[in-house]
């Protein structure tokens, strides 16, 4: 007999505003508990020291939730000229300090010009890559340097936001947009560089990732101040709109019946799958709510088959 999960079986997705200090595991955990979830999982991780929006899955939205993880991302990150940490953030230890020359907007405007678009990055040690098996990070803290291969990101837009000439060091606000996969701190250390001076990041904020905005965030604080767990499961969003960018697509009882005994169902020649290529992947709608997600075959104008990838366990649902 199959061990029965603990725990209640809710479902959605939620925009946590991630306060400094805990890993992204101890906040998907500390909401987890709130939420009284079976299962939870997030969509990329922050580094302790950063805030900001960490959606989190509950339930069946974890499903989907590779989704977001080659999502874009927008940071607001403070930049402390000078300064040089073997983390490239505040939580490092200080390693080298150099004197800067004076900075001044349109100086670190045209620094940040160099930095828009196309560029490689070397990863830090400081990260959760893997070198034969272990993480980067865990050979940094036993003292050990091993070599990283460049990886090609791209910077979309990065723009200066404030700059404080009363810090003494020049330290300023910048803006990211970025591709997956850039370390912000990996970049403000080359921007300091280039400066003339070095760098690390003091405060590091994420505003922006995929289709999700700060505005909708969450606190800790404020899912706990909340009277009850119907209260909560309010504030979460439903499983797809972590997959609204593919197209949509509505099945009829029979066709859905056919899905979840995991069988293809043959769609109607005018169904809207006939314009889409093979292959291609659509969410999939039934009765009014969302079923899960499919994949389209046949050529185009033809009628389509449509077969189960990724579906809801509908006897399990609670939101």
């Amino acid at each position: 007999m199959a061990r029965r999960r603990r725990g209640l079986p809710v479902n959605g997705v939620l925009l946590l505003d991630k306060p400094a200090g805990l890993s992204s595991n101890q906040a998907l955990q500390r909401v987890r508990r709130l939420f009284q979830a079976q299962k939870a999982g997030h969509t990329g991780t922050l580094d302790p020291m950063a805030t900001g929006l960490l959606p989190i899955c509950l339930g069946e939205a974890t499903k989907f939730s590779a989704y977001l993880l080659d999502a874009d991302k927008v940071y607001r990150a403070r930049v402390e000229p000078g300064v040089i940490t073997d983390t490239g953030d505040a939580d490092g230890e200080v390693v080298e300090r150099r004197e800067v020359p004076a900075l001044d907007e349109a100086g670190i405007e045209a620094v940040l010009e160099r930095f828009r678009g196309e560029i490689d990055q070397i990863p830090p040690m400081y990260s959760a890559l893997k070198h034969q098996g272990r993480r980067l990070y865990e050979l940094a803290r036993e003292g050990q340097h091993v070599e990283r291969a460049a990886r090609r990101i791209s910077v979309y837009h990065a723009r200066l936001a404030a700059l404080d000439r009363a810090s003494g060091n020049s330290a300023f606000d910048m803006e990211v947009s970025c591709s997956k996969g850039t370390y912000i701190r990996t970049l403000a250390e080359d921007i300091g560089l280039a400066l003339g001076g070095g760098a690390h990041i003091s405060a590091l904020r994420r505003l922006q990732t995929g289709p999700f905005q700060a505005a909708g965030m969450w606190t800790l604080e404020a899912l706990e101040a909340l009277e009850d767990q119907a209260d909560r499961e309010a504030r979460l969003m439903t499983p797809d709109v972590l997959v609204e960018h593919l197209p949509a697509l509505t099945l009829d009882d029979a066709a859905h019946g056919r899905l979840v005994h995991g069988q293809q169902a043959q769609l109607a020649a005018g169904s809207p799958a006939a314009e889409l290529d093979d292959g291609a992947i659509v969410r999939l709608y039934h009765a009014g709510a969302f079923a899960g997600l499919g994949s389209v075959a046949g050529d185009a104008g033809e009628a389509p088959t449509v077969a189960p990838k990724r579906l809801l366990n509908t006897a399990a649902a609670r939101s």
